[in-house]
C-alpha cells in the first residue's frame, strides 16, 4: 500500500491539501489570540467583580477581605498580557495613524514591517525574561508578601504565555507581509490597499 500523498499542479512541496504547514501554525497563533483575546475580557468583567465585592465588604459590611485587591491585580496582569497577542493580531496597539494618511503604501508596508520587527526583537528578550521569571518563581517557590500570599508563579507563567503569543503573532504578521509581497495571500496581519 502506497503513501504518497496527491498535490494538485501549482502546490509547492512543503503543502498537503493546499495548506502549508505555515498557513496551519499561522491560522493556530490567530485562533489562540483570539481565543485569549475574548478570555482576557471575561477576565476584566471578573475583576471588575471582585473588586465590587471587596467594596460591598469593607464599606457596607465592615469587614474588608485581604484576598481581593491581589486577586484583582492578578486578574488584570492575566488579561493584559494574555490579551497583547489579539491587540496584535488587529493591529490595535497604539500607532501613529497619521502616518498611514501621509505615507504611499508602499512606505506603510515598509513602516509597518520595520516596526514589527523591532517590536519582535524587544518582545523576544520580554518572552525570555518571562520564561525565565516563572521558572525561578516556581522553582524556589516564591509567594507574595501579603497576608494572603499566592505563589507567584501564576502570573509570572501568564506574562510568559502572553509575551510569547505576541512574538509569534508579529512573527506570523512579518512572514505573511513578505509572503504577501511576493503575490501570495495573506494569512493574518493588516490588509494593504495599493
Amino acid at each position: 500500500m502506497s503513501t504518497t500523498s496527491h498535490q494538485s499542479p501549482g502546490m509547492n512541496p512543503g503543502e498537503v491539501g493546499g495548506w502549508s504547514v505555515w498557513r496551519r501554525f499561522a491560522q493556530t497563533v490567530k485562533g489562540f489570540n483570539v481565543l485569549t483575546g475574548y478570555l482576557s475580557g471575561i477576565t476584566i468583567v471578573v475583576t471588575s467583580v471582585v473588586v465590587c465585592y471587596g467594596v460591598v465588604m469593607r464599606y457596607f459590611l465592615s469587614s474588608p477581605i485581604d484576598w481581593g485587591l491581589e486577586l484583582s491585580i492578578f486578574l488584570l496582569i492575566i488579561a493584559t498580557f494574555m490579551s497583547a497577542g489579539y491587540t496584535q493580531l488587529q493591529r490595535g496597539h497604539v500607532a501613529i495613524e497619521v502616518l498611514d494618511h501621509l505615507l504611499s503604501p508602499r512606505a506603510n508596508k515598509w513602516r509597518y514591517l520595520i516596526g514589527d520587527a523591532l517590536s519582535l526583537v524587544f518582545c523576544a528578550v520580554l518572552t525570555w525574561n518571562s520564561w525565565e521569571f516563572f521558572h525561578e518563581a516556581f522553582a524556589d517557590g516564591r509567594v507574595s508578601n501579603s497576608t494572603w500570599g499566592p505563589r507567584l508563579w501564576i502570573p509570572y507563567i501568564f506574562m510568559a504565555i502572553g509575551m510569547t503569543s505576541l512574538s509569534l503573532q508579529l512573527l506570523v504578521q512579518i512572514v505573511d507581509a513578505l509572503v504577501g509581497w511576493k503575490g501570495h495571500k495573506h494569512v493574518t496581519g493588516p490588509e494593504w490597499k495599493e
